[in-house]
């Protein structure tokens, strides 16, 4: 299984950067994980129109294989406790599926997009900036990792 995030935004501060970086690096090597960043479209001062979303819905969709499963982070999406999380974790390492998470630019996802994906997953109920959602993400994903490798990195 091949893991690999699609974000939009390819200038983040470096303590995102840094803290990314940091948990993907921890990840296994047979997930290969890989990020690709899409440059957010240019949005005027007051364009209200999904133009924007729609340019980077294509080159999102562009970037997909067919064979991926598709997770969507979304703040409408299901929420996971890390417990649970490990256990979608370990399904889909069952099912052998290469994965891709996808978060998308600061006006959400194309429809398109959203249509692709099998799964929507929300981080919290709360507003994130997309470069703390993308180390969130980074976090989780290790610590469902963890949970499932027994490591001590995780405690209840």
């Amino acid at each position: 299984m091949h893991i690999r995030l699609i974000a939009v935004g390819d200038r983040q501060p470096a303590w995102v950067d840094d803290a990314f970086g940091i948990y993907s690096a921890r990840f296994p090597r047979e997930w290969k994980f890989r990020l690709d960043t899409i440059p957010t479209a240019r949005r005027g001062k007051n364009d209200k129109s999904d133009s924007a979303v729609r340019a980077e819905g294509k080159q999102i969709l562009a970037r997909l294989d067919k064979a991926e499963e598709v997770v969507l982070l979304d703040e409408r999406g299901r929420q996971f406790s890390s417990t649970e999380l490990a256990a979608q974790l370990s399904g889909w390492q069952v099912d052998g599926r290469d994965l891709c998470f996808i978060i998308g630019g600061p006006d959400g996802v194309s429809a398109d997009c959203a249509e692709r994906a099998k799964i929507r997953w929300s981080l919290s109920k709360l507003t994130l900036p997309h470069g703390l959602a993308r180390v969130l993400f980074a976090e989780q994903l290790y610590r469902a990792w963890s949970l499932q490798a027994g490591h001590p990195y995780h405690r209840e």
